[in-house]
């Protein structure tokens, strides 16, 4: 029996997907820029002292958009100031989604319009296991 066949994906970790507004191009002053940058240094300090911080990176504003067959379509985008556009992400150390969404709130930076969207890590593509579910089916 394959194993990989009867698993279904499950949760295997929690990423946050930040997507931003420029509030950087806000006009703030340079006390009220130490302040938000002291914080936000301070919550990614405190992911890690609690241990639920891992790896993860801002993102540079510059992105192509591939698709079509064979990758047929590039394109400029998405852009940094369309609400979608994602500025960075980590992985977390957590539990739950629960937990996951816990630490979302926690971010410092929603009062600026920092959405955050928090995902489960698949331990396997959901895609692939359905389509290896309905090869056995076909098969059987």
């Amino acid at each position: 029996m394959n194993t990989e066949l009867d698993t279904p994906p499950h949760a295997d970790g929690y990423l946050l997907l930040f997507r931003g507004s420029p509030w950087d191009h806000r006009d703030y002053s340079a006390e009220e820029i130490q302040q938000i940058m002291d914080g936000v240094t301070a919550w990614f300090e405190k992911l890690q002292l609690e241990g639920k911080g891992g790896s993860g990176h801002p993102l540079m504003e510059r992105a192509m958009v591939v698709s079509g067959e064979g990758g047929r379509s590039v394109t400029d985008g998405p852009f940094p100031e369309a609400k979608e556009a994602i500025g960075g992400y980590v992985v977390l150390n957590v539990n739950s989604m629960e937990e996951a969404v816990a630490v979302a709130r926690s971010n410092p930076m929603l009062k600026y319009g920092l959405v955050t969207e928090v995902r489960e890590i698949a331990s396997d593509c959901p895609s692939m296991y359905r389509l290896r579910q309905k090869l056995a089916c076909a098969a059987a």
